[in-house]
């Protein structure tokens, strides 16, 4: 066995609970584990030990963005056996303190947002569905498909939210448009979304006017934290897939502006990527797709509320439905490799497909969940009693 080869063998060795091959250019082949191997794993080029031994995820990640590892089979498959020891991964976060933690200031926030958000509409549009709906999709039954996971998770959490004609509807991170628009056609509520994406912007105000709903509908290009010195008054708030940028120090100051324009007695449903513990979040992730990007806590959150006289009144976890979701998204990814090669190169093809992969993967083993959380400002005894109008 050759230097290089030994030192990434006693490397690998640590995640040996599920036993897997791993090949070397020079033909040298070793099994990690006892049994039969359960994948396959050829490296190509060296990687960096420095690398390794600084951050698990990144070294392996950006091998696989250059090609320098390759995995033999279906990559959710092995991710999902490989990332169930992610609890051993190695991540000095000393050296890596500027990238794990970022500035939360109002300028570096909105440039993290569209750093994701802004990469183009006509790339999301070739994987997302014809609704443009970038959040965990709800499905009813096996036979669904992605667009009617959508529209479910639209429905399901405008039921929630118990609307009536005439309300007024704030969306936090209206990403596209499809939940307000829904909720004006349905329920004829007056609706404002803001986004930091400008992207997002342009095509809500698109999809607004094509639905002739200016009369019921805004967005604006708003920072949450400005929301309180609005002025404005909404008797329900949502938010979905937003709160995972806000940053651990802002989550009350977040919650603050909710309470500073929802009305007594109104309705927040509250849609977050969620973990069991508070931890900074994975490296490569905040490297090349989540700039910034923190996990919340469920029971972070929900101490929070106490404090702001928030009644929770439901909590649903939609991790399982993520998990389905991030996989037809990976499919329509590489049913659509050939247009998205004309957009991007090699590496940024490799990363991405990796991102959902690697997602779907983690939430299949609980490393994170996905929760919805009901709450009332203060007591409401006017929505319904049992759970009947949900569901």
């Amino acid at each position: 066995m050759s230097f290089i080869n030994s030192f990434y063998i006693k490397y690998l060795e640590k995640f040996d609970d599920i036993p897997f091959k791993v090949k070397f250019q020079n033909n040298e082949e070793y099994v990690i584990g006892e049994g039969t191997p359960q994948f396959e794993i050829t490296v190509k080029n060296e990687i960096s030990k420095t690398e390794l031994l600084k951050s698990t995820s990144i070294a392996l990640g950006e091998a696989y963005m250059r090609g320098d590892i390759e995995i033999q089979g279906d990559l959710f498959q092995v991710l999902n056996l490989f990332l169930s020891q992610m609890d051993k991964f190695t991540t000095d976060a000393k050296s890596l303190k500027n990238l794990i933690f970022t500035s939360s200031s109002p300028k570096n926030q909105k440039s993290e947002v569209q750093s994701h958000y802004d990469i183009g509409n006509n790339f999301y549009s070739l994987w997302l569905d014809d609704t443009m709906t970038y959040s965990c999709g709800y499905f009813k039954s096996d036979n669904d498909s992605l667009h009617d996971a959508q529209i479910n998770k639209i429905n399901h959490s405008l039921k929630k939210l118990n609307l009536k004609e005439g309300m007024s509807l704030l969306d936090i991170g209206c990403g596209w448009g499809s939940l307000l628009i829904e909720a004006a056609k349905k329920y004829k509520v007056h609706g404002l979304g803001i986004t930091l994406s400008e992207e997002q912007f342009k095509k809500c105000n698109e999809r607004i006017k094509e639905e002739k709903l200016e009369n019921l509908l805004e967005v604006k290009l708003m920072d949450y934290r400005d929301l309180i010195k609005s002025g404005r008054g909404f008797d329900r708030v949502i938010s979905i897939g937003m709160l995972e940028h806000v940053g651990r120090e802002n989550y009350e100051l977040f919650i603050k502006n909710v309470d500073g324009v929802l009305k007594p007695e109104g309705v927040f449903l509250l849609h977050y990527i969620s973990a069991l513990k508070e931890y900074p979040g994975d490296p490569w992730i905040k490297k090349y797709v989540f700039k910034g990007g923190v996990i919340p806590s469920l029971r972070e959150i929900i101490n929070i509320c106490g404090d702001y006289k928030f009644y929770v009144i439901d909590v649903e976890s939609l991790r399982r439905h993520y998990v389905k979701t991030l996989l037809c998204w990976r499919d329509n990814y590489n049913k659509n490799i050939d247009k998205i090669s004309k957009m991007f190169n090699q590496e940024f093809i490799r990363m991405w497909e990796l991102y959902l992969s690697s997602c779907a993967a983690t939430f299949n083993n609980g490393i994170i969940d996905l929760h919805q959380i009901l709450i009332t400002k203060g007591l409401n005894n006017n929505i319904p009693m049992t759970r009947d109008y949900l569901y």
